[in-house]
């Protein structure tokens, strides 16, 4: 299951109290003050971590407190600090307060962390003729974990144009296939290629009309093709479903205009898909004379055109 959003409270550890505490001897009546310090609490870091691809298991687990400091104690021994908690995200997690509405960081590479609250220092002991005092609380928030993905490459179009055929024929990603719309209902994410040469691509489930106004969930799926560098556009040129495809076309360029400027002007790669069906050909003529702009036939079903095409992403990345 694809979860891309999640609240979780995390809450760091508190500081261990300071030790008030005499050393006694015979030849020491009024006694040496000598209580160590209490250690820190544990802070809470959220990391990247590139193996991973979803929020799912926030959906279970929205709940991180870290633990206290251990209390100082005589002989001047300092208690011991809590390890702090590493809670582990998907690149490309944004991290919100919710109590301030402020963005803390936005995770693109693997491995980058944030430490979303700090544990508690501890409290000082009575050495040095100072009163021993308790340990400070942790801080505590509550967050929106966002996840956008990164890919170099979103695939967009209408409802059963054949995005996931396609991304499962040139990556080694494996989206639902089936022949009814609606099929993918959370972007699927593939490598295409390998070592050097490969590149990453997202299959956005389709967008319909209304899409950058929330329609069918349009607006949670465009976001995640804010970090793509450039849109791989699938028609289906056969007109399959009884839509026009340069209407398909021009309808999802708008949905993109609509939700935003700057992901309507990433650079577009036109795929025209199952042209192995009846009435393709024609279509794709009328495309060329009305449209003007360049066009890569395919059948992703059939795997044709499919070499081609990946050339074209190599060249335009």
């Amino acid at each position: 299951m694809f979860i891309d959003n999640a609240k979780i409270l995390v809450r760091a550890g508190s500081g261990g109290k300071g030790c008030e505490s005499y050393y006694r001897d015979k030849y020491t009546r009024r006694g040496i003050p000598n209580g160590g310090e209490g250690g820190r609490g544990a802070d809470i870091i959220i990391k990247a971590d590139r193996n991973l691809s979803t929020l799912l298991d926030f959906k279970y687990n929205q709940h991180f407190f870290g633990k206290h400091g251990e209390h100082g104690s005589g002989k001047d021994q300092k208690g011991k600090n809590a390890s702090p908690i590493i809670i582990r995200v998907p690149c490309g997690t944004v991290i919100k307060d919710l109590k301030s509405d402020c963005v803390l960081r936005d995770l693109k590479a693997d491995q980058e962390s944030l430490v979303v609250a700090r544990g508690g220092k501890g409290g000082l002991g009575n050495k040095h003729n100072r009163v021993a005092t308790p340990g400070e609380p942790g801080e505590e928030r509550e967050l929106l974990l966002d996840l956008n993905l990164i890919a170099d490459v979103g695939i967009v179009g209408f409802p059963n144009a054949g995005k996931s055929t396609l991304i499962s024929q040139i990556s080694n990603a494996h989206s639902q296939v089936a022949a009814y719309p609606f099929t993918t209902k959370f972007p699927v994410l593939g490598v295409v290629g390998s070592e050097r040469e490969a590149f990453t691509i997202a299959d956005i489930p389709g967008l319909i009309e209304g899409s950058s106004h929330g329609r069918g969930l349009g607006d949670k799926f465009l976001r995640h093709v804010q970090r793509t560098k450039i849109l791989v556009h699938l028609v289906d040129i056969s007109g399959s479903e009884g839509r026009d495809p340069i209407e398909d076309y021009r309808k999802i360029n708008q949905e993109l205009k609509n939700y935003s400027k700057e992901v309507a002007a990433k650079p577009q790669i036109i795929a025209a898909n199952k042209i192995d069906l009846e009435g393709a050909d024609e279509q794709l003529a009328r495309w060329r004379k009305v449209m003007k702009k360049k066009i890569y036939p395919i059948s992703a079903l059939k795997k044709e055109g499919l070499e081609e095409l990946i050339d074209a992403i190599r060249k335009k990345l």
